[in-house]
């Protein structure tokens, strides 16, 4: 059975390295939303739940800012980690570790899904 896609923002609401647009999900095995986000980086998009992964706060430090001032990294507004935008893995900072869950998006016609999984 193939994956449902749900429509996020049009391909152009996503400037390279610039605001991200904030969007819900239902993860697996629960019962309620939680956020979530995409992102522009070198010419494609990328999805991540919403949550650091030191503590589970949102990331971004004003409504849909995910960069850190370089606009090189996503950083968690809340304690200063560093996470890689292509791939979410912590790059520095108090995630021990522990890295962005992906979510997937894909983009398609000029616009941005993502997947009901």
């Amino acid at each position: 059975m193939a994956a449902a896609e749900r429509l996020i923002c049009a391909s152009s609401a996503l400037l390279e390295g610039g605001p991200g647009v904030r969007f819900e999900v239902v993860e697996k095995g629960r019962s309620t939303p939680a956020p979530a986000f995409v992102i522009r980086w070198r010419g494609r998009v990328y999805g991540y739940i919403n949550r650091c992964g030191h503590i589970p706060v949102e990331l971004d430090w004003r409504h849909g800012e995910f960069f850190d001032f370089s606009r090189q990294y996503l950083i968690c507004a809340t304690h200063g980690a560093l996470y890689h935008p292509a791939t979410g893995v912590c790059l520095g900072g108090r995630c021990e570790g522990r890295g962005l869950r992906p979510w997937p998006v894909f983009e398609r016609q000029g616009h941005v899904y993502c997947e009901e999984i």
